[in-house]
Parts: C-alpha cells; sequence; structure tokens
C-alpha cells in the first residue's frame, strides 16, 4: 500500500469534507464549488540538493468576495525536528509563485511519539523576534476517535483509524467504521477508499478478532444484516465484481480483455482498484492500472 497516495486519495476526494471537520473556522468562510486542485509543487533546497514535493495544494475562494487564497495540506507520516521550518520554506515559495495568501495546514499521522508537536516556527535574536510563522496542525495520534463517532463525515470514518486507539478498543472501532460507510450511503470506490483505510491501519489481532465477531453477533438483526452485507460487498471479490460494473456504466460494454484482467487482480489489489477507478479517465487508463499490477 502506497501510503502517501492513500492519504492524498482521502484529500482529494473529501477535501470540504476535511475541512469541515478539523477546520471549521475556515469552513464557515469557504465558497464550497470554488475549489480548485493545482498541479504538485516541486521545490528544489539549493544547499542539500534535495527535491521536495508540496503533498496537496487547493485554490479557493472566501465565500461573498472574489479574494482567492491556496490551501497548502502536508501530511506527515513520520516525526521530523525540523519539520516546522519546512513548513515556512513552502510557506514563503507558494507565496512568491502565486502571489496569494497561503493557509499552512500540518496533518500528523504517524503513532509516536504522543507528545504534543509545535504549530508554529521562529526566528529571534535576543533584542527581538524577526519571524513568528503558525500553521495548524492535526495530530491524529492525540484525539479520541470517540469523540468522531457521531460525526457523519466520511473523512472521520477514515482517520478515526490513526487516532488514540486503545488495543482494547479496536474490535469496537473496526465495527463501528462499518456501521459509518453504511450511514453514509457512499459509492462504492468512495466507500472502498475508506476500508483501505481501515484495512490498513486497523488489523486486529486473534482475540481482537474474536472479540469483533462478538460484537457483530451482538448487533439487531437488521442491522447486522446490513453490515455483514457491506463486508461482503468490500471483500476483493465483491470488489471484482463492482469494479466491472463501475467501469461499464462510465466507459460502455467492457473489452473480454478488460474483463478477464479485472478477474486477475491479485486481492491484495483489489481495493486500490477501486480508489484508482476515481481517477480513470478512459478504459486504457484502467487496462495499464491492471497491466502494472497483475504480477505484484
Amino acid at each position: 500500500m502506497d501510503h502517501d497516495r492513500l492519504f492524498k486519495q482521502l484529500l482529494t476526494t473529501f477535501f470540504v469534507e476535511f475541512i469541515e471537520l478539523f477546520l471549521p473556522e475556515l469552513s464557515a468562510h469557504l465558497q464550497r464549488d470554488s475549489v480548485e486542485f493545482l498541479d504538485k509543487e516541486v521545490f528544489t533546497d539549493l544547499t542539500g540538493g534535495e527535491r521536495h514535493e508540496v503533498d496537496l495544494l487547493a485554490k479557493a475562494r472566501l465565500k461573498e468576495t472574489e479574494a482567492f487564497f491556496l490551501i497548502h495540506v502536508e501530511n506527515q507520516a513520520t516525526r521530523q525536528p525540523e519539520f516546522g521550518q519546512r513548513m515556512f520554506r513552502y510557506f514563503a515559495r507558494l507565496h512568491e509563485k502565486f502571489n496569494l495568501p497561503v493557509y499552512p495546514v500540518a496533518l500528523l499521522s504517524y503513532d509516536a511519539p504522543r507528545s504534543s508537536e509545535r504549530d508554529h516556527y521562529e526566528v529571534k535574536f535576543p533584542d527581538r523576534r524577526v519571524l513568528s510563522f503558525r500553521y495548524r496542525v492535526i495530530q491524529l495520534n492525540r484525539m479520541n476517535w470517540r469523540d468522531f463517532l457521531r460525526e457523519p463525515n466520511p473523512v472521520a470514518a477514515a482517520l478515526m483509524t490513526k487516532m488514540n486507539i486503545a488495543p482494547a478498543d479496536r474490535p469496537g472501532l473496526k465495527l463501528e467504521c462499518l456501521r459509518m460507510i453504511v450511514t453514509l450511503k457512499l459509492d462504492l470506490a468512495r466507500s472502498a477508499l475508506i476500508s483501505e483505510f481501515m484495512q490498513s491501519y486497523l488489523r486486529l489481532s486473534a482475540d481482537q478478532a474474536i472479540a469483533y465477531n462478538k460484537q457483530l453477533n451482538a448487533l439487531p438483526a437488521k442491522e447486522k444484516r446490513t453490515v455483514v452485507q457491506m463486508v461482503g460487498t468490500l471483500s476483493a471479490d465483491g470488489f471484482r465484481k463492482m469494479a466491472a460494473m463501475q467501469l461499464e456504466h462510465r466507459f460502455g460494454r467492457l473489452p473480454q480483455k478488460t474483463r478477464m484482467a479485472i478477474e486477475r487482480v491479485p486481492e491484495q489489489w483489489t481495493g486500490e482498484l477501486m480508489i484508482a477507478l476515481l481517477d480513470f479517465k478512459k478504459i486504457s487508463d484502467a487496462d495499464n492500472w491492471m497491466e502494472q499490477h497483475k504480477g505484484e
């Protein structure tokens, strides 16, 4: 699993929902239909010679104005001591290139450490502070997943899997994630995206799997049936069948070679296929994707 790509796909698919969930103050002023994702920005560190790529950059407009601004979201999967300095460098270069205000956001998705991370970068001297740069920090491992249970938001369903979870809570969280997927009534590709987070970051031990099954069996019959059906749909065979149906719906009758290639997609890549479907513009994109993944 390409974890960077998984997070980027989640944020681009549910960008407005991400802002609503974690940045409600900004959401109140955001013109939802104005969001436009910009091409990736690559900066070269002239001193170190390294190339750095901005994770996600969106252009948006403030409500009831003609004022545009940029939202820069950087997902950090490992802790880096100089992260604040890097956020400032990105800010300065983006501001210089686009001549627009930049709203910087750090999404910290690592498991440890859990100590609170800084949300600013400073340059100061004994007689004065020359620079005080602040950015928004969303540190998932310091958040309690239970606080997000009642949020009808697909980003909550996905990112709860990276929050502070006690081992004994993991079976219950898995069940709650499935119930949220059912409640949200998303199409299968978007449901698969959330499912990939659950499969990647919420693996259960043997004892936890037993506890999960007990909790599942304790649900009312109707709700249990709905959840079980969802689990079946999110299985490898379910993904293959729905991938064929969605491709046929978008591009017309599938060539036999495409249908056979779908049936041969390895189990570990079926969820990825459902997510990749979101980006396919033509049937050849699907053929190329399956050719690249058939032997992996």
